[in-house]
């Protein structure tokens, strides 16, 4: 099989977002997320593949602030369910760019297959001048469709880049080049010529089977400030967390009210993980903070909100020993 001659089956996944978007008229800029089905989507993407046998169901049409739990599970079953049955050589899903990341980080947990899925959307919807949503569609097609892309399991492409899904990060609120890999860097490049990587396969990650109910425990994302009190950790240990991932300042900090009420969390059986409100660098155990005598866990490189899933999933599997939430946040850090 060469590049241009890609695997007969792909399966696109398409939940909404703005590259499903229409125009609104109450701004010049103004749209509404979700309204266009991928059927329509496809017929203005350019180069599909025709040898593909591109199969497409709408599994959602949402904007992604509304991405959930159920939804997240309806996708991770779908995409199992087609690798298992080997009806499918590779999957496209099709997403709003506000939370992209954290489904991208989710599935990379739980799809438990090394065939490519390839989340894209796009930054301005159908209609408007640039849409950036048919090339998009079409770049990410082309990587799953690629030899290259095989055991490098879930990615994001957008504008041209091939990221992994646990270092991306959306950096923009509207520009095209909305994503980049804070701590790392792209995984590739795709153009309408090839796909080329310039990393090697991201390391292994713990894998989490789906919980049998459909939702994940309730872990709750504390964002820290000047003059931090301690009431909105006492407000989610009252609403009965299971976790709490500080969105620390600097390398993961907060005032002392607040370390002494996330203690109080620790002592009634809540699980802590230090992250950082900063955009980049790693969030690492006992520089400011007695981690080891506090019994808090750390982000190292994963953002807050990733943190909070793998939290969820860690919590979910009953992995709950220091040593074991530990090694699943540090990666190939230790």
């Amino acid at each position: 099989m060469t590049e241009h001659s890609p695997p007969s089956r792909i399966l696109i996944l398409a939940t909404g977002g703005t590259i499903a978007g229409q125009m609104n008229a109450r701004s010049a800029s103004g749209y509404d997320a979700g309204n266009v089905s991928v059927q329509d989507l496809l017929h203005h993407v350019p180069n599909l593949p025709e040898t593909a046998d591109i199969h497409a169901e709408q599994i959602a049409s949402i904007g992604s602030q509304n991405m959930n739990d159920a939804l997240w599970f309806a996708l991770a079953r779908r995409i199992m369910q087609a690798f298992e049955q080997e009806d499918f050589d590779a999957a496209v899903i099709i997403h709003g760019t506000d939370t992209l990341e954290e489904t991208a980080f989710f599935l990379q947990h739980v799809a438990k297959s090394q065939k490519p899925v390839i989340l894209t959307g796009a930054m301005r919807p159908g209609g408007a001048p640039g849409a950036d949503g048919p090339v998009n569609i079409s770049h990410a097609l082309k990587v799953a469709a690629s030899p290259k892309a095989r055991e490098r399991g879930v990615m994001v492409v957008f504008n041209e880049t091939i990221y992994d899904a646990r270092t991306v990060s959306k950096i923009n609120t509207s520009e095209v080049n909305a994503f980049t890999s804070v701590n790392g860097g792209p995984a590739g490049y795709v153009d309408t010529d090839r796909v080329y990587f310039v990393t090697p396969a991201a390391p292994p990650v713990p894998l989490f089977s789906l919980p049998e109910h459909e939702s994940l425990p309730c872990v709750d994302i504390i964002y820290a400030h000047s003059n931090m009190d301690d009431r909105l950790i006492c407000h989610a240990l009252a609403d009965g967390v299971k976790g709490i991932v500080l969105a620390g300042i600097g390398d993961g900090n907060a005032s002392d009210t607040a370390l002494a009420a996330l203690d109080r969390a620790v002592a009634q059986g809540v699980h802590v993980i230090r992250a950082s409100r900063v955009g980049s660098g790693l969030v690492k155990r006992n520089i400011e903070v007695s981690d080891d005598i506090r019994g808090f866990n750390v982000s190292c490189d994963l953002s807050p909100h990733k943190a909070r899933i793998l939290l969820q999933l860690l919590i979910a599997s009953k992995t709950t020993s220091a040593s074991a939430i530990r090694q699943a946040f540090a990666g190939a850090y230790l």
